[in-house]
């Protein structure tokens, strides 16, 4: 395998027609397309394929984070258009978001929000602002009357009821994400069934996904990249499957980057913890992983964290063939489109 270590953010880039972004989900959840990523071999495949491509006593990981209507539009007193996204809730009436504007406000500085909130600044950390809500209810329900499904920026249309629905996977249960993992977009209960019928397990993670997951790499050397932080919760129930899987010679399927980065985060020694903690992991090729053994993910966008960690996890090789079959198969991408199931790569982590 050729080397191209160290790693850097222009190695990551490629061109996407952007007619292969996708704007609405399949009409079914899943109906989308599963390219397969075995070593040596890709696979074109319908994603209801996949219960075959599992085995009795195999482990799967879902994250079950709740996508919350984070996205909120107010005003300055000036009269300024301001769009803000929620990072994460810290008080009943304080949180730090990302604020755009053509110039947003400094400490002290006021928004006008609707039904007659506002919210003002505390501080500022870069791109993310810790606000204080006058409000007449904790922030989290203003949020659920007054805020918008927050679709990313790469669908270029307006958010509607439909986004309320299918922008959330099927088994969500814990509010707290302003995205969705959206692995899980493709399942639906009677695919979920099929699984547990092939006595594969389902377990459960909940990492919430920040505003920093929209967060760009801006510098070619990654080792100068920080990784935002996100809260993650493992069960005693999930570690348990995990260790079930172990022992009956089963694999631990992931669903997702989001539920790869919370279980590799929990490993100590091999084994996964339970319980709560934070996670900054920024996964790039040479990382040794730990707990999965296969990932399910969607296709991500070019020089994105998400695109090195599956690059990572399946080998830079393979996931720039990968994608450059994907694109001449008009596979659709990002949020709402297809997925890949990747293999583990063993010799990528040693391949220095």
């Amino acid at each position: 395998m050729a080397t191209r270590h160290p790693y850097r953010l222009s190695d990551f880039d490629f061109e996407l027609p952007r007619e292969l972004i996708a704007q609405r989900p399949a009409s079914q959840r899943s109906q989308s397309r599963l390219l397969h990523v075995a070593p040596s071999a890709l696979h074109d495949l319908a994603f209801d394929a996949l219960p075959q491509l599992v085995k009795p006593g195999d482990v799967m990981v879902f994250n079950d984070t709740r996508v919350i209507r984070s996205r909120l539009f107010g005003r300055k007193p000036s009269g300024g258009v301001v769009e803000l996204l929620l990072e994460r809730i810290i008080a009943t009436d304080e949180a730090w978001m990302q604020l755009r504007a053509s110039h947003p406000p400094r400490v002290g500085g006021v928004v006008d929000l609707p039904d007659g909130a506002t919210a003002t600044v505390l501080e500022r950390e870069e791109r993310f602002f810790r606000l204080r809500f006058s409000i007449p209810m904790p922030f989290g329900e203003y949020l659920e009357q007054h805020g918008e499904v927050p679709l990313p920026s790469y669908i270029t249309r307006h958010a509607d009821e439909l986004d309320a629905e299918r922008y959330q996977t099927v088994y969500a249960r814990h509010p707290g994400a302003v995205a969705a993992p959206t692995a899980g977009l493709h399942f639906d209960d009677d695919l979920l069934e099929r699984l547990r019928q092939r006595d594969v397990a389902l377990a459960h993670v909940t990492l919430h996904i920040g505003a920093g997951t929209f967060q760009p790499v801006e510098t070619e050397d990654l080792t100068r990249h920080a990784m935002h932080r996100e809260r993650f919760d493992i069960p005693d129930s999930t570690v348990a499957a995990l260790a079930s899987a172990r022992a009956a010679g089963g694999s631990v399927v992931a669903i997702g980057t989001t539920s790869l980065r919370a279980l590799e985060s929990a490993a100590i020694d091999g084994s996964v913890r339970a319980g709560r903690s934070e996670t900054a992991l920024f996964i790039t090729p040479g990382y040794e992983f730990r707990v999965v053994d296969r990932l399910l993910t969607n296709f991500h966008l070019p020089k994105s964290t998400l695109l090195m960690l599956v690059s990572a996890f399946a080998g830079y090789d393979s996931i720039r063939a990968a994608y450059a079959h994907a694109i001449r198969e008009r596979y659709r991408f990002f949020s709402y489109g297809d997925a890949m199931l990747l293999e583990r790569d063993r010799d990528e982590s040693t391949d220095r």
